[in-house]
């Protein structure tokens, strides 16, 4: 009987230290799981304050571009700057025509004044890219000559021909390049994809992506 009373009492202890493991393991996983949760909200809210100086550029582009009324397509999310091809370009040319450079002339100084009218949009904005673009017209690889010529020849068009107050430094960060038809309609031959893209790559962006990768 007393071996029966013990033999019940030890099964009882077995299963209460069982107990205490499960719930050890479970207190565990839950501190896991908040600490993750923490660590993914600060994440989020770094990635949130990374974002104001830029969103604050792109404010300004849009900004400066509707007060001295010059006719470009800015995106409010990215800051592409779109300039249609028959702004700068006779169909099929890699010349720029007498317009397109009156453009430029124009375009430039207020564009590059934004990036570096104050020291944190310098900071911010770690390059531009002048990007050439096609249709879906003719074959790829005419198609990315043709954009890459064009980039080129607006590149060097501002650079060695124009002269405005911010050419130097704007000289440090861009760099011409070209897309082809990449981001072109593949069904037809829309002529909205016949242009020229002023590309900023923030810094922002750059630590938004380390943010992302040590949070995992």
């Amino acid at each position: 009987m007393d071996d029966f009373i013990r033999s019940e009492i030890d099964t009882e202890t077995i299963e209460d230290d069982d107990s205490s493991i499960y719930l050890s393991i479970g207190d565990l996983m839950s501190g896991l799981l908040m600490f993750f949760a923490l660590l993914f909200i600060t994440a989020l809210l770094q990635l949130a304050q990374k974002d104001v100086p830029k969103r604050v550029v792109i404010g300004n582009v849009v900004g400066q571009m509707k007060s001295n009324n010059i006719n470009v397509k800015v995106n409010p999310e990215t800051g592409d700057v779109s300039i249609q091809e028959s702004i700068l370009f006779a169909k099929g040319s890699t010349e720029l025509k007498p317009e397109g450079k009156a453009f430029l002339r124009r375009f430039i100084p207020v564009y590059s004044g934004v990036i570096f009218s104050k020291s944190e949009f310098e900071q911010e904005i770690s390059r531009v890219v002048i990007e050439g673009h096609t249709s879906s017209d003719g074959d790829d690889k005419t198609n990315l000559q043709l954009s890459l010529l064009r980039s080129s020849s607006v590149y060097n068009y501002i650079f060695y021909d124009m002269n405005f107050p911010t050419k130097a430094p704007l000289s440090q960060k861009i760099l011409a390049a070209g897309r082809g038809e990449i981001e072109s309609d593949k069904k037809l031959d829309n002529p909205g994809d016949r242009k020229v893209v002023f590309r900023f790559q923030f810094r922002s962006d750059e630590l938004k992506k380390d943010i992302v990768k040590t949070s995992l």
